[in-house]
């Protein structure tokens, strides 16, 4: 094998899949269900990242609403279902990456915050998911990003030291959790920063399209 790194792990959203206009929709939904006005999709995307829980939670606290989570989330969850499919795409080089990684002997995972029992229908939807050899979700376990637990785990199922891995993400969840892990990371510009300074940040490297990774 040619490449650095044995194991790389990315992101899903925002970093693999465009799923912000679903997810806000989802979002939007929740709150006209609760009488609340729809925010704005550029709004959703600066909650996106730490898991569900989190983003639901930010929408209310923003529309000054005090909810019990327990009692919103099961319509969330309904409305994140409905609307996965509903206009996802793959950024631009994705499934070429992941093909010349996989064709260069590369382990593939995935870490995301995304509840674990929706990743396998987006992935089976671009017929990505035989390109990964393991897939974590935000409730695979006890802690999700930005801990590095996750990414030690991967590391260790694939017996590679989470120094000698590549993490490769979008936003400021994804950059702590890899400096948590010890592990190198790669960002791309096209994602949800979420107030991550991509100019100004110790990364192995900054894509404008994840073939970039291939230079390495």
């Amino acid at each position: 094998m040619s490449y650095p790194y044995p194991l790389v792990v990315f992101d899903l959203d925002g970093t693999l899949v465009d799923s912000a206009a679903d997810i806000a929709e989802a979002l939007n939904r929740t709150l006209q269900d609760w009488q609340l006005p729809r925010v704005p999709e550029a709004t959703v995307l600066t909650w996106i990242g730490d898991g569900v829980r989190r983003l639901v939670e930010q929408a209310f606290d923003a529309a000054g609403r005090a909810v019990d989570l327990d009692t919103v989330m099961p319509g969330f969850m309904r409305h994140y279902e409905a609307c996965l499919l509903r206009s996802p795409r793959l950024f631009d080089g994705v499934e070429a990456a992941l093909q010349a990684l996989r064709d260069d002997g590369v382990a593939l995972a995935i870490c995301t915050n995304k509840p674990s029992a929706l990743v396998a229908p987006l992935l089976q939807h671009f017929g990505l998911q035989a390109q990964f050899a393991l897939v974590l979700g935000g409730d695979s376990l006890p802690e999700r990003k930005p801990s590095g637990a996750p990414l030690r785990h991967i590391a260790a199922h694939f017996g590679v030291a989470p120094q000698a891995a590549l993490m490769v993400g979008d936003s400021i969840t994804d950059y702590r959790a890899a400096v948590d892990a010890g592990m190198p990371v790669a960002l791309v510009r096209y994602g949800y920063p979420r107030g991550l300074d991509l100019n100004n940040v110790a990364a192995v490297a900054v894509m404008d399209d994840l073939r970039e990774l291939l230079a390495l």
